[in-house]
């Protein structure tokens, strides 16, 4: 496969062969494989509580985790090897959490088709190219300041964890600065690896519940009423715009990066289109997951991250696949253990976001306040806060430029 030329292609689109095998590495298929369980752990219970909320049968549910891991499995890889950059796409979480309120008010088959008119308004926003507009006015600044208010809050999980699993997270964390002074390259590797054994060795693994099934898609036949395209159609369209596809965008560029972000949009937006009968709420681009393979952690060689992106696209394969058991299966590590890992492997890109927004000195108070208001944590009109950390560090930076002038 051989990449193709066009004045249109981002810098860092590598021309040439394309060679997965070559830039793969084991860092690359552990940043894979730590954003993949990322992302499954830290919300999949979100639609077994929307499903059971809304009295879906299992097969349903199942079909549900199947549409969105497919969906995020070919979307990933393909953009990954197509623009030579870590492209990770995920599910909406809050889109999630929004449905476990709103699901059980509407029938099922009219929910599907709000995911429908959801998923072909992500695919004309992609289409018309007026998001790649919107994202080039954002200050560099701001942007890394998004970055790292959006990691934060997962960074300093580790410590909370060291609460409840205290001998369990410090042995993580002092293997990890080890590692990390005597082997960087495979501090993530390693800590992964001691942090399994430290968990068996306290007995905080559980394989009771496991079990093998091959997860079957349930087709719904799609129908259409303006309260569900308002209860949750459009609420979906705007959480994924805002919290999932601006600071996905933020994530890619923060790590120097300058894939068109219309493309990426479009393709999730058809993708959920076509998967929205089988149970497919929309998928998006990812922040949080992204993060860990667009990071230094992933590969030391920026032109070659794309391949940890890729790797979690083959995680997602098999964890569609086997749909009907990956929370039991992600159920048999302690959640610190899953907490810690996607923490630590996180640190290099805080500190490259931090880094980076400060770079600056105009831009400084305002991507201070990005910064704060998105670790903050604060939700307001069900919309997260990678969307009011933009909205304020933007005001902040307009305010002191009219000031100046």
């Amino acid at each position: 496969m051989t990449a193709p030329s066009s004045p249109d292609l981002p810098a860092n689109f590598r021309a040439g062969p394309l060679r997965p095998f070559a830039d793969t590495s084991v860092a690359t298929i552990v940043a894979g494989f730590v954003a993949m369980m990322t992302g499954y752990t830290s919300s999949l219970v979100l639609m077994f509580q929307a499903g059971q909320a809304a009295h879906l049968t299992d097969a349903q549910i199942s079909s549900w985790i199947w549409a969105l891991s497919i969906g995020m499995a070919v979307t990933t890889i393909g953009l990954s090897l197509w623009f030579r950059a870590p492209t990770v796409v995920a599910w909406s979480t809050p889109g999630a959490a929004l449905l476990i309120s709103s699901l059980p008010h509407v029938p099922y088959a009219e929910a599907i088709g709000a995911y429908i008119v959801c998923a072909l308004l992500l695919t004309a926003v992609g289409l018309t190219g007026w998001f790649d507009t919107l994202m080039k006015r954002i200050p560099a600044g701001i942007a890394a300041a998004l970055l790292a208010g959006i990691l934060f809050e997962i960074g300093i999980e580790i410590f909370h964890a060291a609460q409840v699993q205290t001998p369990l997270v410090l042995t993580m964390f002092f293997a990890y600065l080890l590692m990390k002074r005597f082997v960087p390259r495979y501090a993530i590797v390693g800590t992964l690896i001691v942090g399994i054994a430290a968990a068996a060795a306290l007995g905080l693994l559980d394989f009771s519940h496991f079990r093998v099934a091959v997860a079957r898609p349930v087709f719904t036949m799609p129908a259409f009423s303006v309260q569900a395209i308002v209860s949750i159609g459009i609420p979906l369209f705007v959480v994924a715009m805002a919290s999932q596809n601006v600071p996905g965008i933020a994530v890619i560029r923060a790590d120097g990066y300058d894939t068109p972000s219309s493309p990426l949009i479009a393709t999730t937006g058809l993708a959920s289109l076509v998967l929205a009968p089988f149970g497919s709420h929309g998928i998006n681009l990812a922040a949080i997951t992204a993060a860990i393979c667009t990071g230094p952690h992933a590969h030391e060689d920026r032109s070659k991250r794309y391949m940890a992106a890729v790797w979690c696209g083959i995680f997602y394969l098999i964890a569609g696949i086997f749909g009907a058991t990956i929370a039991a299966l992600f159920a048999a590590f302690p959640q610190a253990l899953v907490v810690s890992i996607a923490a630590l492997a996180l640190f290099g890109s805080i500190m490259s976001g931090l880094t980076n927004a400060m770079q600056n000195p105009k831009e400084r108070e305002a991507a201070l306040v990005t910064f704060m208001v998105t670790a903050s944590g604060l939700t307001l009109l069900s919309i997260g806060a990678a969307f009011w950390g933009l909205v304020a560090g933007v005001l902040t930076q307009f305010v002191l430029n009219a000031r100046r002038a």
